[in-house]
C-alpha cells in the first residue's frame, strides 16, 4: 500500500477504505467488537437485574422507596458503566488507528497486536476521548441548560410585562429551535475538527492535547469531504440496520404463534431484542468503516502539507535515516510544505 502514497479524491479514499477493510476484514472486525461486546455485557446485566428487580423485588417494596431505589441504581450504573466504556471505546480506537497505519503503509498487525501496542499508554488515549466528549457533548449540553433557564427567565419576564403566556410560549419555542440547530451545527463542526485526533495521536505519540491541536489543524481544508464521509457512513449504518431488523421483524410477524394476544407481550420483546441486536451488530460493522478511512484522512492531510508520501519514499530507499512521527511533525517547518491542488 504504501508505493501508492500520493494525495486522494474522496472517491478514491473510500473506495482505498473498502480494499483495506476487505483485505483484513476479520481483524478490523475483532478490534471493533470489543467495545460492542461491553457494552452488550452491561446491557444484559442492567436487564437482567431488571427483570429480577419486576418479578421478586418491586411488589415488596413501597412506590415511593421504589424509586429512589431506581434513581440510586441508575446513578450507580453511570459511575460504573460510563468508565468502563470510555476506557473500551479509547483503547479500541486507538488499536484501529494502529492497525489501519500498519495496513496502509504495507506492514501486517494481528488484533493482540494491535490492542498490546496501545495498552501501556492507556490513560492518554482515555483522557483524549475524554477531551473529544467535553468538547463535542458536554459544551453543547452546558450551552443549552444555560439558554434553557436564560429563556424560562425572559419568558416569565415577559409575562409580568404583559406579553402574555402565549408570547411568552412563543419566545420560548422560537429560542429553542435555533439552539436546537446551533448546537447541532455545532457537533457536526467540532465532530469534524477533531476527527483526526486518534489518528495523530497514535501514528505520531503525541500528547492528547497536542493531539487535538494537530487535528485542528490538519483538518483544514477538507473539512466537507470528512463531513460526506460521516454522512455517507451514517447512511450506510440506517440501511444495514433497517436490512437486518425488517427482514426479521415481517418473519416474526407471519408466525401463526405471534397472532395469538397471549403471545404479544412476548413478540414484543422479542422484537425489541431483534432491534437492540441489529444496532450492536452494525455498530461493530461500520465502526472500521470510520476508523479506516480517518486514518486514510490523516495521511493524505500530511501528503498534501508536509509532502509526507516524498518523506516515506526516502525512508523506504535509505537516502534518510527513519526518524519517528512525531519528531517529523514537531520538526516541520512551513516553508517545507508541498502544496497539492
Amino acid at each position: 500500500m504504501e508505493s501508492s502514497l500520493r494525495p486522494m479524491t474522496l472517491g478514491e479514499i473510500l473506495d482505498r477504505t473498502a480494499q483495506l477493510y476487505r483485505s483484513r476484514f476479520f481483524i478490523f472486525l475483532g478490534i471493533s467488537v470489543i467495545p460492542t461486546g461491553v457494552i452488550v455485557v452491561l446491557a444484559c446485566l442492567v436487564g437482567l437485574v431488571v427483570a429480577w428487580w419486576s418479578a421478586a423485588g418491586a411488589g415488596s417494596v413501597p412506590e415511593a422507596e421504589g424509586y429512589i431505589l431506581l434513581a440510586v441504581f441508575a446513578i450507580g450504573v453511570a459511575l460504573v458503566a460510563l468508565p468502563i466504556l470510555l476506557a473500551a471505546s479509547a483503547l479500541a480506537s486507538a488499536a484501529m488507528s494502529h492497525a489501519v497505519s500498519l495496513v496502509y503503509l504495507g506492514q501486517t498487525t494481528t488484533i493482540r497486536e494491535a490492542y498490546k501496542s496501545v495498552w501501556h499508554k492507556g490513560w492518554r488515549y482515555i483522557w483524549l476521548l475524554f477531551l473529544e466528549g467535553l468538547f463535542i457533548a458536554a459544551v453543547p449540553l452546558a450551552v443549552w441548560t444555560v439558554l434553557v433557564i436564560l429563556t424560562a427567565v425572559l419568558a416569565a419576564l415577559g409575562a409580568k410585562a404583559g406579553m402574555g403566556n402565549m408570547a411568552g410560549g412563543a419566545l420560548f419555542t422560537l429560542v429553542a429551535v435555533l439552539v436546537v440547530i446551533a448546537l447541532f451545527v455545532y457537533v457536526f463542526w467540532m465532530l469534524i475538527r477533531l476527527s483526526l485526533a486518534f489518528p495523530a495521536c497514535v501514528v505520531e505519540q503525541i500528547g492528547a492535547w497536542s493531539a487535538v491541536k494537530r487535528s485542528w489543524n490538519l483538518c483544514n481544508g477538507t473539512k466537507g469531504r470528512i463531513f460526506l464521509l460521516y454522512l455517507l457512513a451514517g447512511l450506510l449504518s440506517w440501511l444495514l440496520s433497517m436490512g437486518i431488523t425488517l427482514p426479521l421483524t415481517i418473519i416474526l410477524s407471519l408466525l401463526p404463534s405471534m397472532n395469538n394476544p397471549q403471545h404479544a407481550q412476548a413478540a414484543t420483546i422479542v422484537i425489541l431484542f431483534i432491534s437492540y441486536g441489529a444496532s450492536f451488530a452494525v455498530q461493530a460493522l461500520v465502526r472500521p468503516v470510520y476508523g479506516i478511512a480517518l486514518v486514510i484522512f490523516y495521511y493524505d492531510q500530511r501528503i498534501r502539507k508536509e509532502g509526507f508520501d516524498i518523506e516515506w519514499m526516502m525512508q523506504q530507499a535509505g537516502l534518510t535515516p527513519p526518524v519517528q512521527q512525531i519528531a517529523a511533525a514537531s520538526n516541520f517547518q512551513p516553508s517545507q510544505a508541498v502544496e497539492y491542488p
